[in-house]
């Protein structure tokens, strides 16, 4: 039997405007940009609501409601939540309504799609709880089953993520980890004893995600037939085909002109023509399948380029030094218990920031370009920078108002640069020698 697994991803930051060093200590606004540049929060979440989440999420309630035995799966993280209640509620509905199926399964992940884990596992721990919350009162369910940010993963993570109490979590098929053996089975960490890790079949997910519109590819076009007999194969030679994407894969990143559409329309006929094929959502495939063997990631890994590794995100200077910093501010962050400075630098930590940031070029670069709002990695950095200063900045004045240093010297303390005071040397003159009055009046008398 070969079951199959559609799980999307759903996420779209909150942007960095252009922030300028002179907007530091005057302007707290760092989302709010208002121009025609892919900065513009609220005109990308329109573009792709239109182009990819309301005609998608429309097919896929006609799926549900035309074959029974269809299900699917989403994560989605809390700041797309967020600006579905902010500037899109059409949307917010389109997704509950597909929920409301009882189909479809809703996974837990960071609420601000962030790498908090490597960082600070408390932060991790608060951004899941609050997560948890936000899927309770949006949709009604508790998620069972864990999807770390950009699916890093690795045996540390498995390990804490069972204790946090789920059933299962989603990991890349790599194959420097698996070796000769297939994603298509069910797999856990050595060091656990319950939770089991559902792995990508990154080959399948990616003919869909990446490769469905490239007439370079030998296997375009990719027809629903075509590609079910791919997944019939498994039949015999695995239990499962996990296919993990990007949502935005449907409109935004494959158009709508590339046939995606009707390739999804005409997909669960196909794979349903076998009759050993179903399909599953990752909990019932963590329930329904036994384990076959390890899955020892000593090290992480993602789904992201080539090398399924965090050099994404964490391979230059800039990126490690704008993390670390974000981080760092974490103790001073929280003691101001100030509601905005906090959400402000969570928002800091989503993992596109450090994304834009990346220098890496070659198989990667296209990619890469295609995904950053700027110009250039450096100009990410550098309003990245920015904004960090003027989050000192608030931090400092916070402390002030609470009886602490002056804002000044904290500011200068946690290292903005803050231009010292100009001083006026003050001028003194030498005091006139006092001149006895017995020595002044002998003078007289010469």
């Amino acid at each position: 039997m070969a079951s199959i697994c559609f799980y999307f991803q759903v996420h779209q930051p909150y942007r960095i405007k252009k922030y300028r060093i002179f907007d530091v200590g005057h302007d707290h606004e760092y989302f709010n940009d208002r121009s025609e540049r892919d900065l513009n929060n609220e005109k990308i979440l329109h573009k792709v609501a239109k182009k990819c989440y309301l005609p998608t999420n429309k097919l896929l309630l006609e799926l549900l409601e035309k074959h029974p035995e269809f299900k699917i799966a989403f994560s989605f993280s809390g700041v797309f939540l967020d600006q579905l209640d902010e500037f899109s509620p059409e949307t917010l509905k389109s997704f509950q309504k597909l929920v409301k199926t009882g189909r479809v399964e809703i996974l837990d992940e960071t609420y601000y799609h962030s790498l908090a884990f490597l960082y600070s596992k408390d932060e991790f721990v608060r951004q899941v709880e609050l997560h948890r919350k936000k899927v309770k009162e949006l949709f009604g369910v508790v998620p069972k089953v864990f999807r770390h940010t950009e699916l890093v993963y690795n045996n540390e993570l498995a390990k804490f993520v069972e204790d946090m109490g789920y059933k299962a979590i989603l990991a890349e098929g790599a194959d420097h980890i698996l070796g000769w053996r297939s994603p298509n089975f069910v797999y856990r960490a050595p060091n656990v004893t319950k939770i089991k890790t559902l792995l990508k079949n990154y080959r399948l997910s990616d003919d869909i995600a990446f490769r469905f519109s490239s007439r370079d590819w030998a296997e375009w076009p990719l027809t629903s037939e075509k590609f079910a007999r791919w997944v019939d194969a498994v039949n015999g030679n695995g239990n499962l085909v996990n296919l993990f994407m990007d949502y935005e894969t449907f409109g935004e990143h494959q158009w709508e002109d590339t046939g995606i559409f009707d390739f999804m329309r005409a997909l669960p006929r196909e794979l349903l023509k076998h009759p050993d094929n179903d399909f599953v959502t990752p909990s019932e495939a963590a329930k329904r399948y036994p384990v076959v063997g390890e899955f020892d990631a000593h090290n992480f890994v993602s789904w992201a380029d080539v090398e399924r590794d965090l050099s994404a995100w964490l391979s230059n200077s800039m990126q490690k030094e704008a993390i670390t910093n974000l981080y760092a501010l974490e103790g001073e962050v929280l003691a101001t218990k100030d509601a905005r400075l906090i959400e402000d630098w969570r928002k800091l930590q989503t993992s596109d920031h450090f994304y834009y940031m990346c220098t890496k070029w070659f198989a990667d670069g296209d990619v890469h370009k295609y995904f950053n709002p700027y110009d250039t990695p450096y100009e990410a950095f550098i309003a990245y920078n920015n904004v960090l200063q003027d989050l000192r900045l608030r931090i400092a004045g916070t402390k002030k108002k609470k009886g602490g240093l002056p804002a000044l010297s904290e500011a200068r303390r946690a290292g903005v640069n803050v231009p010292p005071k100009k001083t006026v040397k003050k001028v003194t003159f030498a005091k006139k020698k006092k001149v006895p009055k017995k020595q002044v009046a002998a003078k007289k008398k010469k």
